[in-house]
């Protein structure tokens, strides 16, 4: 199912329709029209609101397969290589079923080629467990990445690696990380200016109710040995549980990590070196109905953080951007009907354009490419998503 953006779409621009342009103005406003039918009408709210998302800044949408040997496929994660995009995501039964392993796509020729299983959580005693997260990430000139975790439960996993040196279509043997490393948890690792990798991380406690905690794992050795920093849960005493951080770059190699908490609102936490330390963990404005987002720094400064502006359920899907990383504006709705539209990631191509993939329905992972230079910037006053951008 593609869906490419038509050229023809700003009617603002066809000044010689007038009808034509009140139809899209006012149905952009939710406004009915005297004189148009209820099925002209509603033919016309459906054109508009496909024009307003392609003026809004999407290039492309896509699934990145229609039919597959599994039910249920969750937690994508994109990556560019020399090649082109691959994505990875996992998939089985159902979430936390043993058969769940991670299954993968490349783009060839602009088509997504069909999935295939390229991981899985056997152990050499023939038992077999769930996979859990797959994170893909390219380092130059070395190899392509696939980090992933094993294990019954997020309380109980461990983390695992394979690498690929042809762009994802073979793999090395899996390789256990060391005791104590998980690797990336959700979202991409950030390669900084001497080569220093950043993977954002976080543990879940066996007690119930769980204690989460972020943590955020270095190698200056392309994954060969690691060290963890651990931000303290709250600079007031109140701790806050959060997992699944993202990490922003901003100037001067300051970094920021975004992320899922229990407590209604996106967190965040500061590094002023390199992500050797970091600050007390606190809360953005940002709403969070404890789902995983992803974030990333585009090359001409500005962040973009994709998540589901709601405290609970997961839809609708939003994009919003910032300068600062402290002050967000509305950019997209990426999907606002009722269902589960979650666990983004999304990524900045050597083209300029944004590429997201996200869990639609828990049936399909979608793909959504955004042309950075047509996203609106709404404030968004307490962290409110404006009522007439929706």
């Amino acid at each position: 199912m593609n869906a490419s953006a038509g050229s023809n779409a700003g009617c603002p621009m066809r000044v010689a329709r007038p009808l034509t342009c009140a139809v899209w103005f006012f149905g952009l406003l939710g406004v009915a029209l005297p004189g148009l039918s209820a099925r002209q009408q509603s033919g016309s709210r459906e054109t508009n609101r496909k024009a307003a998302t392609v003026a809004r800044g999407v290039a492309r949408t896509e699934f990145v397969f229609d039919t597959a040997p599994f039910a249920s496929a969750h937690a994508s994660t994109i990556v560019e290589t020399r090649e082109g995009l691959v994505t990875a995501w996992f998939a089985g039964t159902r979430e936390g079923a043993a058969d769940v392993g991670i299954w993968l796509s490349r783009q060839v020729s602009g088509a997504w080629t069909p999935p295939i299983e390229v991981a899985t959580g056997t152990q050499p005693d023939g038992q077999r467990h769930p996979c859990w997260n797959p994170v893909l990430f390219d380092v130059p000139d070395t190899a392509l990445m696939l980090f992933y975790k094993v294990g019954p439960s997020p309380q109980s996993w461990w983390g695992m690696v394979r690498t690929s040196r042809d762009s994802g279509r073979t793999w090395s043997d899996a390789r256990r990380l060391p005791d104590g490393v998980l690797g990336p948890i959700k979202n991409k690792l950030v390669r900084l200016s001497d080569g220093t990798l950043v993977a954002p991380s976080s543990t879940e406690s066996a007690e119930r109710p769980s204690t989460w905690r972020v943590h955020f794992e270095r190698t200056t050795d392309a994954g060969l040995t690691w060290k963890t920093a651990f931000p303290s849960a709250s600079a007031d005493g109140n701790a806050i549980n959060a997992i699944q951080p993202s990490i922003l770059v901003h100037p001067d190699g300051k970094l920021q990590a975004l992320g899922r908490t229990r407590s209604q609102r996106v967190f965040e936490t500061w590094s002023g070196d390199g992500g050797r330390t970091w600050d007390p963990i606190s809360l953005t404005s940002l709403p969070n109905p404890n789902s995983g987002i992803d974030a990333v720094t585009l090359r001409d400064g500005r962040h973009i953080i994709v998540y589901n502006h709601t405290i609970e359920g997961r839809s609708p899907l939003n994009v919003s951007v910032s300068r600062d990383g402290n002050t967000w504006d509305a950019a997209l709705v990426l999907e606002n009907a009722p269902g589960e539209y979650s666990y983004p990631a999304v990524i900045q191509s050597s083209d300029g354009r944004v590429h997201i993939t996200y869990t639609w329905k828990r049936e399909r992972i979608k793909h959504v490419v955004i042309d950075t230079t047509r996203l609106p910037s709404i404030p968004m006053p307490g962290g409110n998503w404006p009522q007439a951008f929706r």
